[in-house]
């Protein structure tokens, strides 16, 4: 449930609310067939793709980036007792985040800051916690960060209009505004640094405002990638957009862009989604892209 490395002087930590064989390939990516899981059968199964079953592994994570007096969490995943009775798997949750928070070294009283990749449902969650019958701050300590241009795009309703796919749902109500009317968020914009350590990058095309967060110390470099790639599929076809995505054109353009940063750098990839070991490395291979897990 709890995996530490060090990256540098920070040391970052995986907290996992869940992870499991739940979704439909043709459903998570529309544009993929069959026969594509089946050609990449060897570095998908079994920790990321399930062939007799023909589902996907998709995990909900976050991370936690400890780095001098700062304690930074990174998205955070779906929550407890969250109504998302149009995601069954999400519905009214009840696991032991917290209590592996505290295991880790950030109870959620010491937590410094809090930032998001985008504003989508399962990366906000955490955000909040029932209490008294109202959602306040989990993180009561803690500055939160939002992307700005998601937030203004929920904000205006534009997340409700006629042809787009809504993934920020009712979490906008119940894991967001209340951290904005308790007067703990800020609204971040790439170009902007947090806790002196994250440098936040645009990542826009999954989300109108998705960002990246690079960490860098002692020449190792780590990016939070947020929903760049739901599955290792989408390094080796970096054409496979997710069904979530709601300006597919930018999403693949920003997935090349970071592959080729990845490669460039040969920085480790920290996304939200990915099976075990939840964390690896992009190499170049034979004029593509090929994921290498990284080790515990």
């Amino acid at each position: 449930m709890i995996q530490t490395r060090r990256i540098g002087d920070a040391t970052v930590t995986r907290i996992l609310e869940y992870s499991g064989p739940t979704h439909d390939p043709a459903f998570l990516f529309p544009e993929a067939e069959r026969g594509d899981f089946d050609r990449l059968e060897s570095i998908m199964a079994p920790h990321h793709w399930v062939p007799h079953m023909g589902k996907l592994i998709v995990t909900i994570q976050f991370w936690i980036v400890q780095t001098g007096s700062s304690i930074i969490v990174i998205d955070t995943g779906v929550g407890n007792y969250k109504p998302r009775q149009d995601i069954p798997r999400m519905h009214m949750l009840n696991t032991l985040v917290r209590e592996w928070l505290v295991a880790a070294g950030a109870a959620p009283e010491d937590v410094t800051h809090v930032v998001m990749t985008h504003l989508h449902a399962d990366h906000v969650g955490w955000n909040t916690t029932w209490q008294d019958g109202r959602w306040v701050p989990t993180f009561p300590n803690a500055t939160y960060y939002f992307p700005e241009d998601d937030f203004t795009f929920c904000q205006e309703g534009k997340n409700k209009a006629p042809g787009v796919i809504d993934v920020f749902g009712d979490s906008f109500f119940d894991s967001v505004m209340p951290i904005m009317n308790e007067g703990l968020a800020r609204l971040m914009r790439p170009g902007d640094e947090i806790a002196d350590c994250l440098t936040v990058h645009s990542a826009a095309g999954h989300s109108p405002g998705q960002v990246t967060f690079r960490l860098e110390s002692k020449g190792e470099v780590g990016i939070f990638s947020g929903d760049i790639f739901h599955s290792p599929l989408q390094i080796m076809r970096p054409e496979f957009n997710s069904g979530y995505c709601i300006w597919p054109e930018r999403a693949r353009e920003v997935r090349m862009q970071m592959l080729n940063q990845l490669a460039d750098e040969e920085a480790l990839l920290l996304p939200v989604h990915f099976g075990d070991p939840y964390c690896g490395y992009v190499r170049r291979q034979n004029g593509g892209f090929v994921f290498e897990p990284a080790t515990w």
